[in-house]
């Protein structure tokens, strides 16, 4: 066991990392398997639309799955809008944090979208047959050729053996397909680089404190499911036992709806309290009458975001 706690360690450490490039392999991987098992372009009017969708699609589809399994995105709707709670919409500083949060879950939904649109752009395929029925580009590559040339660009992408011209036509094609697949990909990076400097440039915390934290985030996370399967089984035990055995119930200490309601906000740093968690955050100020939810000098930053996924697959999935 201690050989691979090694190995352990650098999945803790990297493992969002290793996440975004699991979904961009499968994405990639997928996307291959479309163009070559299942793409066919008609080679005729329908080749813009048929093309098109095959190109963008899937990427919706993606993105909205993403969205779907974002724990995060749950965090933030779930009850903001329930019957007989009209004040559970945030507002001000909160509304401004629930709003980035939903913005860097949206980043994160859309990195399969954006893996599957540039391995389909190096690829060529899907961009050819799409080219090819944009009215645009039919003017200007038939400029002056007539009609005959429009028909014979449309079946250029299912053409086994082309004329130096037809093939010059694809050529171009597929290079301006992968001059797109390649500018989505730097652009992509580059926003992920400049967006993760900016982050920690402006981290209220030291970077070994950083380190402390998403330990103890794991830690926190391990624990709190294991003590939740044990209160729960200890509750159901109680409850059928009173149940099957008709009995009365025996008294049982649980967490309220408020102390639930409090641990499931969104986490807010302040200065003044070295608070690492919602949970820690809760357990230290439960004595006191005031909201945990906001206090005076709370900020949000950026490169804080992974505390609010810390327990949220196992608070909300």
């Amino acid at each position: 066991m201690e050989k691979l706690q090694p190995v352990l360690d650098f999945f803790l450490n990297h493992q969002k990392l290793l996440g975004y490039s699991t979904v961009s392999l499968l994405t990639a991987g997928s996307e291959r398997v479309f163009s070559v098992v299942v793409f066919q372009c008609p080679c005729n009017s329908w080749n813009m639309l048929y093309g098109g969708v095959f190109l963008l699609i899937p990427a919706l589809i993606l993105f909205l799955l993403g969205l779907l399994l974002s724990a995060r995105s749950w965090k933030v709707l779930t009850g903001c809008c329930s019957k007989g709670r009209p004040c559970r919409c945030p507002h001000g500083s909160r509304l401004q944090h629930h709003l980035r949060v939903l913005g860097f879950v949206t980043l994160g939904a859309a990195v399969a979208p954006f893996t599957w649109i540039a391995v389909a752009l190096l690829g060529g395929s899907f961009y050819e047959c799409t080219a090819t029925g944009i009215p645009i580009l039919q003017r200007y590559m038939c400029k002056s050729k007539g009609e005959e040339c429009i028909t014979s660009l449309l079946k250029v992408p299912c053409l086994s053996t082309s004329s130096p011209e037809e093939m010059e036509i694809l050529t171009s094609l597929r290079a301006q397909s992968q001059v797109f697949g390649w500018i989505l990909i730097a652009s992509v990076f580059t926003v992920a680089l400049l967006s993760t400097c900016i982050a920690r440039c402006r981290s209220p915390v030291s970077v070994l404190q950083l380190a402390f934290w998403k330990i103890y985030l794991e830690k926190e996370r391990q624990l709190f499911e294991n003590k939740a399967k044990e209160h729960a089984s200890k509750l159901a035990d109680r409850n059928l036992k009173s149940f099957f055995e008709s009995t009365e119930l025996e008294p049982f200490q649980t967490p309220s709806t408020k102390a639930w309601d409090n641990i499931s906000s969104l986490f807010a740093f302040n200065p003044k309290g070295n608070y690492y968690s919602m949970i820690h955050k809760y357990v230290s100020q439960k004595s006191h009458s005031e909201s945990i939810k906001s206090a005076e000098g709370d900020i949000y930053p950026a490169c804080l975001q992974f505390v609010d996924g810390a327990n949220a697959e196992v608070q909300i999935l």
